[in-house]
């Protein structure tokens, strides 16, 4: 078990490295900014010289880097990267599921939650 885990940790300790590098210089007022005002703006928060979604682009670039690095294939030969797509898929459309459904909420579903059932069930 030791030699898995020793042979899995490269991946992870760049990544480790890499995302220390991205967040290392945040200030106490940034990370306080970033603490507040994520729950309420999500991806189009300001921060520094672009937004939060310029920053979760760059976290999940590192993140899918280090599951490439760590080269654990399944089956079909896929590594566990996969796994980020969702993320991906987000940070591509810019807009969160709470953004889509409150978007539908008040446009097509016009102020009532009873269709989030039918069609978000999973």
């Amino acid at each position: 078990m030791f030699i898995g885990l020793q042979s899995s940790l490269p991946g992870f300790n760049a990544a480790l490295d890499a995302a220390w590098d991205l967040v290392k210089d945040f200030s106490l007022v940034e990370r306080h900014a970033l603490r507040y005002g994520v729950p309420k703006q999500a991806l189009k928060l300001p921060f520094r010289n672009g937004t939060v979604q310029e920053l979760a682009a760059e976290s999940v670039k590192i993140a899918l880097n280090g599951l490439c690095r760590r080269a654990r294939l399944n089956g079909d030969g896929q590594d566990e990267s996969r796994f980020l797509e969702p993320l991906v898929e987000i940070l591509h459309a810019g807009e969160i599921a709470a953004e889509r459904k409150l978007a539908l909420y008040h446009g097509a579903w016009q102020g009532s939650v009873d269709p989030v059932f039918s069609e978000f069930a999973y």
